[in-house]
């Protein structure tokens, strides 16, 4: 006990009170997890590549089961025919524009399916490429518009007929087939050429042709001899042999010496126009009785003098 009036004794001082200070440092695994998190590999793979990853194992567990793998596709089968089948995917019409009769008939004929039809039923390439390979046919173009196949024609013009051992041909300007015909009172408006390898050499035969402009009415044709050369028939079974080259020019220079000497008109059957220099005429066998019997009356008469 403390003695009355004794100075009361102070309490000791109480401690302050600790502060703790945290610290700002990320703890070793924290700070791992965060490096790894920047890595964009890993944040792809969490963002991406997991979900996906779970949506492809449940829909892989879905479709293990064959019953609704048959039923998926029943229902796409379905639902494709349906979108095909709308109106607005309906070709009902077949329009042809610059094609011959025969033509248009075959390419009639090649359609591949009935219309009416859905657009998605013709396969416009193959169909394309099937018209193109019709000799007739130089060029086409397929489009469907507001449910109508437009089919567009560029056809060969013919050019010439050539004649050969199984029949009469028509050609275009390049040689190209376009037609067989029956018989050449046909197309009497085109000219004829003749002989093996003829057809390879068109362009040339045009050519001569042109240049024989003016004697063409007695023209009946042109023959490919050797395939390397023509000869130009005549009516009156006359018949000009032109050069390898240069047959163009033998053909002028045949007629500058028809105007000049009306050469034409002579009894010959055969001029040979071969050789540049030297023209050569072949009388026919009138024309060469005729010569013998002036000759032997001009020599006649000289030795009576």
């Amino acid at each position: 006990m403390q003695p009355v009036g004794a100075t009361p004794l102070a309490a000791p001082p109480r401690p302050a009170p600790r502060v703790l200070h945290r610290d700002p440092a990320p703890s070793r695994m924290r700070y791992k997890l965060a490096r790894l998190w920047l890595t964009p590999s890993v944040r792809g793979l969490l963002r991406i590549g997991l979900p996906l990853a779970l949506i492809l194992g449940v829909l892989g567990l879905w479709l293990g089961d064959a019953g609704q793998r048959a039923a998926l596709a029943e229902r796409f089968t379905t639902l494709k025919t349906e979108i095909q089948n709308r109106p607005e995917f309906s070709v009902t019409l077949l329009r042809i524009d610059g094609a011959s009769p025969a033509v248009d008939a075959a390419i009639r004929a090649m359609l591949p399916v009935a219309l009416p039809a859905s657009s998605f039923a013709l396969d416009l390439p193959a169909l394309r490429t099937l018209i193109a390979r019709l000799d007739a046919v130089a060029s086409v173009d397929l489009r469907v518009q507001q449910g109508v196949l437009a089919v567009t024609v560029i056809e060969r013009v013919p050019a010439v007929l050539w004649r050969h051992a199984t029949g009469v041909e028509m050609l275009d300007a390049s040689g190209h087939r376009i037609a067989t015909i029956l018989a050449r009172d046909l197309r009497p408006e085109l000219p004829l050429i003749a002989g093996d390898g003829a057809e390879k050499a068109v362009p040339e035969a045009l050519s001569i042709l042109a240049a024989a402009a003016p004697i063409l009415p007695r023209a009946r044709g042109l023959v490919r001899v050797g395939e390397r050369r023509w000869d130009l028939v005549l009516d009156r079974d006359q018949r000009i042999l032109l050069p390898e080259s240069g047959a163009v020019q033998a053909v002028q220079r045949l007629l500058a010496l028809d105007r000049a000497e009306d050469l034409l008109a002579r009894d010959f059957t055969q001029l040979d126009l071969r050789l540049a220099a030297r023209p050569t005429l072949r009388l026919s066998a009138d024309a060469q009785d005729e010569f013998k019997r002036i000759t032997a009356q001009v020599m006649t008469s000289g030795s009576n003098r």
